[in-house]
């Protein structure tokens, strides 16, 4: 077999480069569409301009998805920054506009609202948008998803401590087809997982108004199926609230919600005809919570003392 001069491909190599090459636009996207979203930006959109027109086509661009991403990785501090933020937020307008109105799926981090209000202009098929730890996300670019993507399906906003429960309201109006929210918060009873990832003012921001959350969730959500409200400060009247409100809920996270005791849980869920399942709080206190020299311990298990952590 010989080399071709100058480029040390064979003849073999030569003909299938040439094959791939000229392959139809029907056979790419044929192939493109069996990768990840992820696969696709990172390997063919940088072959050729052929493949990167094949990779704008609208039939690839319905679900943008970089959530397994950041799953897969540790924490990083850089996600944090203003630099990385605009990157995102370039990638996803870009998929916007590739995708000719036909987005349905937003699955990242890190997104301003930016991104956001540009989605809600052209998206307005959207069903499902995750946008955990977003710092510059805020109830502006929610009320715009609001207004123009009503068939949204899901929703997490878990760790946006810019959107209020204003934000939730106009959802909850405007999006009667919403079955699963997700609005968790970080861990404030041990943040020691995120010091020095991220940033301390983000942290110290964590939303008090829990109850106030609740009251809205229970009035403008009859729908939800599916609830998640990890470490939120809502008391034992929130949550009475969500499930009278939320009579069709059948999964419920409740984890670090140290307002609330079994009782509470117990007395709040026995309405619940459908609930197939309740992740209760799991009650470590960790040491920076309570003084040592008082309690002598670190676990509290309210099932024992049927209280929480600002009634001890």
């Amino acid at each position: 077999m010989e080399c071709k001069e100058g480029t040390g491909e064979t003849d073999a190599e030569s003909v299938l480069i040439s094959d791939w090459a000229e392959l139809t636009h029907e056979c790419l996207l044929n192939i493109l569409s069996r990768l990840t979203f992820e696969h696709r930006w990172t390997g063919p959109m940088l072959v050729c301009k052929p493949w990167f027109n094949a990779c704008k086509d609208p039939s690839l661009n319905s679900v943008f998805d970089l959530e397994t991403r950041f799953d897969s990785s540790s924490e990083s501090t850089r996600w944090w920054t203003p630099e990385f933020e605009r990157r995102i937020d370039s990638m996803l307008r870009s998929v916007i506009t590739w995708s000719n109105c036909n987005l349905t799926q937003i699955l990242t981090r890190h997104c301003s609202d930016l991104s956001l209000n540009f989605a809600a202009q052209r998206c307005p098929n959207l069903q499902v948008l995750s946008i955990k730890s977003c710092p510059r996300v805020t109830d502006a670019s929610m009320a715009q998803i609001a207004y123009h993507c009503r068939n949204l399906k899901q929703l997490n906003i878990s760790y946006c401590y810019e959107i209020s429960h204003e934000s939730l309201s106009l959802i909850g109006r405007n999006c009667p087809n919403l079955k699963i929210l997700k609005r968790n918060l970080m861990n404030w009873l041990d943040p020691s997982q995120h010091v020095g990832i991220v940033p301390d003012e983000y942290l110290n921001a964590c939303p008090q108004d829990g109850d106030t959350e609740a009251a809205v969730i229970a009035k403008f959500m009859p729908q939800l199926e599916h609830l998640e409200i990890r470490f939120s400060k809502l008391s034992a009247k929130g949550l009475g609230s969500i499930c009278e409100g939320c009579s069709q809920l059948e999964h419920l996270d409740l984890s670090g919600c140290a307002n609330l005791t079994s009782r509470d849980i117990l007395n709040a869920t026995s309405n619940l005809k459908d609930l197939k399942e309740v992740k209760k709080p799991n009650f470590y206190i960790p040491r920076s919570v309570f003084h040592t020299e008082r309690y002598g311990h670190w676990r509290l298990y309210d099932e024992r003392f049927q209280t929480d952590v600002f009634r001890i």
